[in-house]
């Protein structure tokens, strides 16, 4: 065995380059062609590769450290017996070497040397003395005193990075296309060869964080909540989460971080909408051709979104334009016990009020039985989450991004109201209309709420 310094190799006009990475730590085994360390230069990256196997001994540099050509990096104990087999005279690169050759013949003895075993020649049988090759061990001692740092905190840090940053084999491409996409190569599994991470593996990195969310932090630089061991306090449950409430989950987090949320409440005074809705129920003889109010409010909205077409919109990434849709396709949120389900209604300012109505049937029973087909929850422009009988006094329902605003529905109530003098019996429906406030500021927000309200105030301004 023979212990080598392995050195930065010429490296071009680049001087004081820096070490991204170190990718071996003390005890590891190299084969040659093991990525030895990255450097990195102003232009490239690029990795030092082994020129031997054999064992690390020791590293060298530091993470962060700058270094120029010729610069020793580690230093490895180089498995030698290929060289045996191959060419003898390479086992004696240094002078001391040389005198212990079993090429001596008896002429030998006159030759001059400083030798002790000078005396030994008499015995021909000593040519197999060239085991004391294993002399040579000796010379790599002087070495180790030239370090010039100090080996202690060269340690240390060789364990810093060894637990904080595992090892990474990836090439200069790669760790390129990791740098500009903003990933941490740790985090990623590589395909390659013992590991190695290719650019097909970041790539499947990041589409596997766009689409489940999930990131370093919890979302604009916040990070995560930690749970504590519940345990600890009493019995608990693990349920696991259904793959619909778990994308439920994803989409209604992305939507709270990246949209700024304005939510305006308000109450609409529906006693006319409920009086004939009560008439028209009332004269249907099959039970299930009966009005809720979901299909007036949807009709209500798919009008006044004609009348605010930003409502009607989605607002493009990098805040240059908004992109209005020419078509009414409004979103109904439907709870099933599975999650919520937000299915479609198409072209809902086409339609009259019953043929609303019959499509929201038929959606929420597809939604229930788990028979929506994918046009089903596809193309809304616009959402209605209505809670019904258990909606409350009002609450925040979050936009269904890349749509701009929802409207929520919570339940309707009888109150006094103060009329023509007096105080009157009236119906008020609570609505809560959030909106993303980058594309709709609050003056709009309220003008299309009183729009709204109009529309449902008056009943003959909606078309069965």
């Amino acid at each position: 065995m023979t212990t080598i310094k392995i050195e930065i190799p010429d490296i071009g006009d680049a001087a004081d380059v820096e070490v991204i990475e170190v990718c071996v730590s003390e005890g590891d085994s190299v084969a040659v062609g093991d990525a030895l360390i990255v450097i990195e230069s102003d232009k490239a990256s690029m990795e030092v590769p082994a020129p031997v196997a054999g064992q690390i001994k020791e590293v060298l540099v530091e993470l962060e450290a700058v270094v120029n050509t010729g610069d020793h990096i580690v230093v490895v104990e180089a498995e030698s017996e290929a060289t045996d087999k191959d060419d003898p005279e390479e086992q004696s690169p240094s002078p001391e070497a040389q005198p212990t050759e079993p090429e001596r013949t008896k002429e030998d003895k006159t030759t001059p040397s400083d030798e002790v075993e000078l005396p030994k020649p008499p015995t021909p049988p000593t040519p197999p003395t060239p085991p004391t090759p294993p002399t040579p061990p000796t010379p790599p001692t002087p070495p180790t005193p030239p370090t010039p740092t100090q080996p202690t905190k060269r340690v240390e840090t060789e364990r810093t990075v060894e637990t904080d940053t595992t090892i990474v084999y990836a090439g200069p491409a790669v760790r390129k296309l990791a740098r500009e996409l903003g990933v941490q190569l740790t985090e990623v599994a590589g395909s390659g060869a013992k590991g190695r991470i290719l650019k097909d593996d970041v790539k499947v990195f990041v589409k596997q964080r766009i689409t489940t969310g999930v990131s370093q932090t919890g979302g604009m630089g916040i990070e995560p909540i930690e749970l504590p061991d519940f345990t600890r306090f009493g019995e608990v449950e693990t349920v696991p989460l259904s793959r619909m409430r778990k994308k439920g989950a994803i989409n209604l987090h992305k939507s709270w971080v990246n949209l700024p949320h304005v939510t305006q409440l308000d109450e609409v005074d529906v006693s006319d909408l409920e009086t004939f809705r009560s008439e028209y129920n009332g004269k249907v003889s099959d039970r299930s051709e009966r009005l809720s109010p979901l299909p007036f409010i949807l009709k209500a909205c798919a009008n006044t979104l004609k009348e605010f077409p930003t409502f009607n919109s989605s607002i493009e990434p990098n805040f240059e334009h908004l992109v209005v849709k020419k078509y009414f396709h409004i979103g109904m949120a439907v709870d099933t016990p599975e999650g919520l389900v937000v299915p479609v209604i198409r072209d809902v300012d086409k339609k009259g009020v019953r043929e609303i109505a019959a499509d929201a049937k038929r959606l929420a029973k597809a939604a229930v039985d788990k028979k929506l087909v994918p046009d089903d929850l596809a193309g809304a422009t616009f959402t209605v989450s209505s809670l019904g009988p258990i909606g409350g006094t009002g609450f925040t329902p979050i936009i269904n991004a890349p749509e701009v605003a929802i409207l929520g529905v919570s339940k309707l109530a009888t109150k006094p109201i103060w009329m023509h003098g007096m105080f009157a019996p009236r119906q008020m429906l609570p609505l809560s209309l959030s909106y993303d406030h980058r594309a709709v500021n609050g003056a709009e927000a309220g003008r299309f709420m009183q729009a709204l309200g109009a529309q449902l105030a008056n009943i003959r301004m909606l078309s069965l």
